[in-house]
Order: structure tokens, then sequence, then C-alpha cells
């Protein structure tokens, strides 16, 4: 059990390391946005999210035994 433990701890290390740089820019784009386009952003996040809500929603009254 331990050396799963390990080896999973290593696997998430290694995968921590590869997707670093691309947080960092992507961080880095967002703080250089103005704020308009964050609320812009933020506003199809939101659109996006209800979406999928809705989407769970029709599909759990198609099947409700699932």
């Amino acid at each position: 059990m331990a050396a799963g433990r390990r080896a999973g701890l290593a696997r998430a290390a290694a995968a921590g390391r590869r997707a670093w740089p691309v947080l960092l820019m992507a961080y880095e784009r967002w703080q250089s946005l103005t704020p308009a386009e964050k609320e812009r952003y933020r506003r199809q996040a939101r659109e996006y999210a209800h979406r999928g809500r809705s989407a769970l929603e029709t599909a759990r009254r198609r099947n409700p035994g699932r």
C-alpha cells in the first residue's frame, strides 16, 4: 500500500512540474487583461456553468433511475 501511495505522489509531483509553466502563463495573461475583459470571461464562465447544469438536469429527467 505504501509503495502505491509513493507512486501516486511521484505522478502528482511530475504532473505539477509539467503544469506549473502553463498555469503561470495563464495567471500572467489574466493579470494583463482589462477589467472589462475579465468581466467578459467571468460572464462566459457563468453561462457555460449554467448550460452544464441545465444539461445535467435534462439528462436526469430523461433517465430518473440512473
